[in-house]
Formats: structure tokens, C-alpha cells, sequence
């Protein structure tokens, strides 16, 4: 009788799930070329986004598709397959996969056996019921959120040089971001540093008269860079005449109207929500044990508790911290955790097959980097402290060393540098989004689409 060979089933193409298939396609070549070994990568999506290259995406520092990583040219040992996985049974080994083609089709579910199970569905946006919210908000999680927002921003330069109305000028100058993290901070440093530079394209809008606001519900921003860093970091957007409101939250966006919780109000067409992320709510359906933030619970060995054959890691997983000197600690939901936990459960995956023993993860924290606009930013690493352009260039020599394979490295590499030589690009592509509005207007059936 034939021995199947193993099969190992990544389910997310998120940092987890392109690392881990990554180092298993390394760790186990010999079972791949012999066919003891198969490794189907399920994701909705075929690429992986770099994510803190999101913010220099957006303000045209990046091109688009040097910030995603494609999955089937990297993942060339590995089966590819587009979907999303919908529902696990660890009893029977199986996950239940919904395709493109089932999705087009209306059809069932895709029933895929597996030997090993790593389940890395990542996260999503975290959302609150606020008024308006989902009619009007802008996240920035996503490739396309990061280019739609640059898109609009622009239009919103647009209108407000073409009108004399000066209600529809203020509100479209008016621009929100919700959360004081990475994400929000970086995104908005970035694209004020556009809009101020496009500025000088519009001859009549000034750079003063654009109105950012970044609303943050703590007492502080960036508490990943520490303290110190964190208030140098306030008061270098303060200078910028950036409006930051600690303590403070958003109570409505309804009708175009951002309402806060200090009682202020700012007519404005640009609301971008980056507070916060929470697991893919799919690991309801998954059988696996969930902590009280839904994340699977994991042990060091980054094996799911209590559940043979099933591994996760990441945003989705709530694996414990070794190194620290709190009881019960667990790692942070970081890229930096990320990505080494995906290697060590790969090599904990590959040591299984084999009949070896498994290692525990272990990694202490090294430090944060945040960018502040174009030469500026922010850095705390192996407890030193830095800011400025030297933070900035930490940032981005840091996280070009992170981002996968040498070919996107090259290429990133290349716009830093022509980015350098050349002016900044100030193009609005919005009708991107929206490919076939022309045709449709052309034909009769539809009309110019409105912006965000």
C-alpha cells in the first residue's frame, strides 16, 4: 500500500502564513522533491502585505505593488489556493473552505484533509457602533484602503480649489484620524506631508489651511516607543499644527459631521479609523480553545492547547511570553512577534514530521521604530533612544531588511532612491477604483461615481 505523503494546510497568507510556508518549503525540500511532503497555502488573497510600508504607500513614496508580496511566485514548492477557510473539524482533520469559484457559484464549501493545520486567518479592523461610521469611515488595514485614502485626499484638494462655497472648501480640508498607534500616527504624518507638498500645485489653498486631527481616547500616542518618545512624538506633530486630542473619543460622524467627546464638532469629508485590530472572527467556527479576546490559545511551542495538529501564531494567537517577569504574560500582537513566531512554529511543524522534539519560542522585545513624515521620526531600540532623521533612517533600514525576498527589497530600495532625485507625484487615481464607471456612463446605464 502507497504511503500518502503528509499534507500540511497554511490557512491565511497574512506575515504567519508566508513565513511559515517559507521556512517549510526550506526545512522540508527533500520531502518536497520526494513527495513524502505537500503544503497548500489557503488564502483570500494572492499576496502578503507588508503592512508598515502602508503609510508611504499612501503618500506616493512606495508604489503599490512593491508594498504586497506575491504568494504563488514565492511559494513556489507550495499549492496555492484562493479562499478563505470557513469552519474547522479536528476530530475529522478536515477544514471547510469557501473559493473564488464557490463564491461566483453559490456552491458548498471545499473539504480539504490535512496531517498538520496552521491557522494564521490574522485580524481585522476593530469597530465600534458609532454613528455614520460604516457610511463614512476609511480604514487603513489594506493595499487598496492605503491608495484609496491617497486618492482621496487628493480629490479633496480638488474640490476644495474649485469651489467658492466656503463650507463644502473647509470640510474638504478637514481631515480625522482615529487612533494614536502606529497606524494612525504614521498614516497621518505621511499623507500632512503630501498635502502640504501639493500645496504647492493649488494656487489657491495654503498648507494652513488644512485642518488634521488626530483623535487618540488614552493619555498618550505611540506608547510602543515608550514614554519619552512618545511625548517628543506629540509635540512634534503639535508643531506641525496638527490637532492632537488625547483622552478623547468619537461620538458620531453622521452626515459628514465628526462629533467628539469633548463636545467639539468639525464638518469634514475625510474620517480614517486605525484604532485597533481584532482576530479573524472565522476562529469561532474553528473547535479550537479562544481566550477572552478571541484569540486561539496556544502553548510555547506554539501548539494550539489541548488540540493535536493544529498550530497558530500572530495577531490571531495568544502565545505566552517567556521572557517576561509578569506571571501569564503573553507576546504582543506585533510584526516583530509575527514573524519569528511563524518561523519557529515551521521548524516545530518540520520537527514533528521528522519525530524530533519541539522547541519553546522565545524572543525578547527588541524596540520600536515609528515614522513621522519624510526625515522624521522616532525609535526606541535595545533601550536607547532616538529621533529625528536618525530614528527615520533606523525606520526605514529596519524594516527594508524585514520585508520579503531580495526582489522586493531591490525594488523598494530603488524608489527610496529615485523618490530622492525626482519630485513627489501629486496624481489622484480615484477612477481606479471604480474601472468601468466610463464605459457604463458611456453606454447609458450609469453615472460619474462620487468620492468617498
Amino acid at each position: 500500500m502507497t504511503k500518502q505523503p503528509a499534507h500540511i494546510v497554511v490557512a491565511g497568507g497574512g506575515y504567519v502564513g508566508l513565513y511559515t510556508a517559507l521556512r517549510l518549503q526550506r526545512r522540508l525540500n527533500r520531502e518536497l522533491k520526494r513527495g513524502d511532503v505537500r503544503i497548500t497555502v489557503v488564502s483570500p488573497e494572492p499576496y502578503m502585505t507588508y503592512q508598515p510600508f502602508l503609510p508611504e504607500a499612501a503618500a506616493g513614496s512606495i508604489s503599490p505593488r512593491h508594498v504586497v508580496v506575491p504568494l504563488r511566485r514565492v511559494l513556489s514548492r507550495c499549492r496555492f489556493l484562493p479562499g478563505e477557510i470557513t469552519a474547522v473539524d479536528p476530530a475529522a482533520r478536515t477544514v471547510s473552505v469557501r473559493t473564488v469559484a464557490a463564491e461566483e457559484s453559490d456552491g458548498a464549501p471545499l473539504r480539504v484533509e490535512y496531517d498538520e493545520l496552521v491557522l494564521a486567518p490574522g485580524s481585522i479592523s476593530r469597530t465600534l457602533p458609532v454613528p455614520g461610521l460604516a457610511e463614512h469611515g476609511i480604514g487603513f488595514k489594506t493595499v487598496e484602503e492605503a491608495i484609496g485614502l491617497r486618492n482621496h485626499v487628493l480629490e479633496q484638494l480638488d474640490i476644495a480649489s474649485s469651489t467658492r462655497d466656503t463650507a463644502v472648501r473647509a470640510a474638504a480640508l478637514t481631515f480625522v484620524f482615529v487612533g494614536g498607534g502606529y497606524a494612525g500616527v504614521e498614516a497621518l504624518a505621511e499623507l500632512e506631508d503630501m498635502g502640504r507638498y501639493a500645496c504647492r500645485y493649488y494656487h489657491n489653498i495654503r498648507p494652513e489651511e488644512q485642518k488634521w486631527i488626530l483623535v487618540e481616547a488614552t493619555d498618550r500616542i505611540l506608547p510602543e516607543v515608550g514614554e519619552r518618545m512618545g511625548a517628543y512624538a506629540l509635540r512634534e506633530l503639535r508643531a506641525r499644527n496638527i490637532d492632537v486630542r488625547l483622552g478623547t473619543r468619537l461620538e458620531s460622524c453622521a452626515h459628514r459631521t465628526v462629533v467628539l467627546s469633548d463636545g467639539s464638532r468639525h464638518p469634514a469629508r475625510t474620517l480614517v479609523w486605525t484604532a485597533g485590530v481584532k482576530p479573524s472572527p472565522v476562529l469561532a467556527a474553528c473547535g479550537v480553545p479562544l481566550d477572552d479576546r478571541g484569540r486561539v490559545r496556544c502553548t510555547a511551542a506554539l501548539r494550539v492547547e489541548d488540540t493535536d495538529h493544529i498550530w497558530s501564531a500572530g495577531d490571531a494567537a495568544a502565545v505566552p511570553d517567556l521572557t517576561s517577569a509578569t506571571p501569564g504574560a503573553l507576546c504582543a500582537p506585533n510584526a516583530q512577534h509575527a514573524v519569528r513566531q511563524a518561523r519557529r512554529l515551521a521548524d516545530n511543524v518540520a520537527a514533528t514530521l521528522r519525530g524530533k522534539p519541539l522547541t519553546d519560542y522565545r524572543y525578547r522585545y527588541a524596540g520600536s521604530v515609528a515614522s513621522l513624515g519624510l526625515h522624521k521620526g522616532v525609535a526606541r531600540v535595545y533601550g536607547r533612544r532616538l529621533k529625528g532623521y536618525p530614528a527615520w533612517l533606523v525606520h526605514r533600514v529596519y524594516h527594508l531588511s524585514r520585508v520579503p525576498t531580495a526582489n522586493r527589497k531591490a525594488r523598494v530600495l530603488a524608489e527610496w532612491t529615485l523618490a530622492g532625485l525626482f519630485k513627489r507625484e501629486i496624481v489622484s487615481l480615484g477612477s481606479l477604483e471604480h474601472p468601468r464607471a466610463e464605459f457604463e456612463l458611456a453606454a447609458g446605464t450609469g453615472r460619474h461615481p462620487e468620492g468617498p
